[in-house]
């Protein structure tokens, strides 16, 4: 991997930036934003750690949508982040003018990239970029998923105080809180969860990773979260920067996966060089069945809300 461009210099863009720079998952970084100097200071501020890291990444910021030219993954984390309070649904309208300009920069000049969408609500602007950019499914992914996944592991692994690196997580749907944890997939060093967490508390659990952003959002006050945000960008991109063939729950366009098509959702995808390679289809069961089908249906009404591409 030669080229990652993430728009938006912001902390979650700052994040990713500096996860991708200290594992040399690529080449070169290259941070976009309006903001005057902005970005420049960012990835000067993150290139001189490489001295303490031994990376060898190149950070560089710009305000020219034009330094993306060359990039093999774009990611889009610009927009307005939700306040306390609001519901991802809440920014729609104000991001989606935001994204449709930064799409119409994409297809001018980075139009052979993989897209990774960030801003929020991930599910409707993941389908959003496909829809204006009519690239193929395989090149815009959502990372959501990822990012839900975590945050619940992270939660069993405080319940239970087994090492995070033996747990196994999957969560499915919209990014909201209509998402679907799948606890039945979910293991520790391969053995069902449910051994170890009793079904009360994991339900408990699964409700906590529903609201895990709303939660940081809450106790920061000033901040959504950003951290697990790059951290999860970064380790798809890694994925596909490695042709690793993972599996990893990202927001991805579905076409009959799961009785659904013309939508994005976060499902079971595997990531290599082309991006999605495939998306596996969970054998659910009647309970996951419904609550995928809710989550769908809130995403749709949010889909339904966007003007047509003009």
């Amino acid at each position: 991997m030669q080229k990652v461009a993430i728009i938006g210099a912001g902390r979650v863009g700052e994040t990713t930036a500096q996860i991708l720079a200290i594992q040399e998952i690529c080449r070169e970084v290259v941070l976009i934003d309006i903001r005057e100097d902005v970005p420049q200071g960012v990835a000067l501020d993150i290139f001189q750690t490489a001295p303490f890291f031994g990376s060898d990444t190149r950070v560089t910021g710009s305000n020219d949508p034009a330094a993306m030219q060359g990039a093999d993954i774009i990611v889009v984390t610009a927009g307005v982040p939700r306040k306390p309070g609001m519901s991802r649904s809440d920014v729609l309208q104000t991001n989606l003018d935001v994204i449709d300009g930064i799409v119409a920069d994409i297809v001018k000049y980075a139009p052979a990239a993989i897209v990774i969408m960030v801003t929020n609500p991930v599910d409707v602007l993941t389908y959003r970029v496909w829809q204006l950019t009519g690239w193929r499914r395989e090149r815009v992914l959502g990372q959501a998923g990822v990012l839900d996944a975590s945050r619940m592991a992270a939660f069993i692994a405080m319940e239970t105080g087994f090492s995070i690196r033996d747990i196994t997580t999957f969560v499915l749907g919209g990014h909201g809180d209509a998402m679907v944890p799948v606890s039945r997939f979910c293991t520790v060093n391969g053995i069902p969860v449910s051994q170890f967490i009793e079904p009360g508390r994991l339900g408990e659990i699964e409700q906590r990773t529903r609201g895990g952003g709303a939660e940081i959002l809450a106790l920061r006050k000033n901040s959504s979260a950003y951290d697990a945000p790059g951290a999860s960008v970064a380790a798809m991109i890694d994925a596909i920067s490695h042709h690793r063939n993972r599996l990893l729950p990202c927001v991805a366009i579905l076409e009959g996966e799961y009785g659904e098509t013309d939508i994005a959702m976060g499902v079971p995808c595997v990531l290599s060089h082309q991006g999605l390679q495939r998306v596996i289809d969970l054998g659910l069961n009647e309970a996951e069945v419904k609550m995928f089908k809710e989550s769908a249906a809130g995403v749709r009404a949010d889909i339904a809300l966007m003007p047509a591409p003009g």
